[in-house]
């Protein structure tokens, strides 16, 4: 089982490698990405990670108020999207 973990506040420059390298430290990785504006390609200082099911919580417990490029990122379960409509 997979576990998908958002990564909040992030540091503009962060890119999804540098999450990986990151959260490998605690546990298996299976993939990163990083979200940015449709229109302007630019980050939106947010992210995901998608780890290992027995890995999640020690990774929330250990990167949640962490500080990363002199930022402190929120780290927690990701939520299940809403499927919002813009006009």
């Amino acid at each position: 089982m997979a576990r998908t973990l958002y990564v909040g506040n992030l540091p503009w420059a962060t890119r999804a490698e540098d999450l990986a390298e990151i959260f490998s430290s605690y546990g298996e990785v299976l993939s990163s990405r990083i979200i940015s504006d449709r229109q302007t390609g630019r980050s939106r200082g947010f992210g995901f990670v998608e780890v290992r099911d027995e890995d999640a919580d020690a990774m929330i417990a250990a990167l949640n108020g962490a500080e990363l490029g002199g930022r402190v990122i929120i780290v927690n379960e990701a939520r299940e999207r809403q499927d919002v409509r813009r006009r």
